[in-house]
């Protein structure tokens, strides 16, 4: 999906702008490679800055209800400061490191229904104009990927995923928002929770994740949330099944608004057979991406992603 358009500000015969991003998704933390093409128009043009905008369609929840809108969460400049001829045409590569917290869009392969974008604007004789809006796929860190898988094995299954405005209170969180990724539980926990929320806030060091509980009421309690986090290694060998599993037990067990301390649940296991971190999608961790992938919510996800690049092109 490329998007070309004439550049607005300055009328017919304008210079034109292309992004093309490298093939495959990027990872949070790591490089987004591409080229930003540029075509002259009727006329020699000063092209005095190019940037790269991260964009995110997240929701934000009011007193009276949700709205969407776009949240732009980085912003680099990759060229700039040459003339670009009549006609001329000129590539500019660029290297962009996305933000450590940048939200996953996939996993296996399989769109979550999270939608980032990377608009390129131009700056050309004291105008400026947004000139080019490409959707950005990101796949999970191996860690990332590791923790969901589990999830998958365990039995539980994906729900959605979005992008909540606001800032998740006792952690090192950096954006101003964050990812939630909503499981409907496994058989074991059905009777206890209606659905658990994973949220990951990486960073240089390893990655803290942040579980969310919707605890189903009994015949004399009342539903209620429970939260806990916990900070993984991006490097750490686990046995990642029975850590994922000690953290949903230790979840649903704790009391309404407890708050888990950064490191417990974080216990480390002295074997490491199972699975090993990275192998094959096994039957039991498809489970999530054949969740995504399935009926109508891979049909909305196509949807929501056309209709949001649509209209940022309008």
């Amino acid at each position: 999906m490329v998007f070309k358009r004439l550049l607005g500000s300055l009328g017919v015969g304008g210079p034109t702008v292309d992004t093309v991003l490298d093939p495959g998704p990027a990872v949070p933390g790591g490089t987004l490679g591409g080229q930003v093409l540029l075509k002259g128009g009727t006329a020699d043009f000063d092209i005095e800055q190019i940037t790269l905008e991260l964009v995110a369609r997240v929701e934000a929840e009011h007193a009276d209800g949700e709205s969407e809108g776009v949240v732009a969460f980085e912003r680099v400049t990759v060229g700039g400061g040459f003339r670009l001829a009549a006609g001329e045409e000129r590539s500019v590569p660029f290297g962009l490191v996305l933000p450590w917290e940048t939200p996953i869009t996939e996993l296996y392969g399989q769109p979550l229904g999270v939608v980032l974008g990377v608009r390129t604007e131009l700056s050309v004789a004291g105008a400026r104009d947004k000139g080019d809006l490409d959707p950005l796929a990101v796949a999970p860190l191996p860690v990332q990927e590791a923790v969901l898988e589990a999830f998958g094995q365990l039995g539980f299954g994906f729900r959605s995923a979005d992008l909540e405005y606001g800032h998740i209170g006792g952690t090192g969180q950096r954006l101003p928002f964050y990812q939630e990724i909503e499981l409907t539980p496994s058989p074991r926990y059905a009777h206890q929770v209606n659905e658990i929320e994973v949220t990951f806030l990486a960073g240089p060091g390893g990655v803290e994740v942040v579980l969310e509980a919707d605890k189903r009421g009994g015949p004399v309690s009342d539903g209620h949330d429970a939260l806990t986090r916990v900070t993984v290694g991006h490097d750490d060998s686990r046995d990642w099944n029975a850590e994922v599993d000690g953290w949903v037990r230790r979840l649903v067990e704790h009391r309404a608004s407890s708050y888990g301390d950064p490191h417990s649940g974080a216990s480390h296991h002295g074997h490491h057979s199972g699975p090993g971190v990275g192998t094959a999608v096994a039957a039991g961790a498809a489970g999530l991406a054949v969740g995504v992938a399935g009926g109508l919510v891979a049909a909305e996800v196509v949807d929501e992603v056309g209709d949001f690049f649509e209209g940022e092109e309008e």
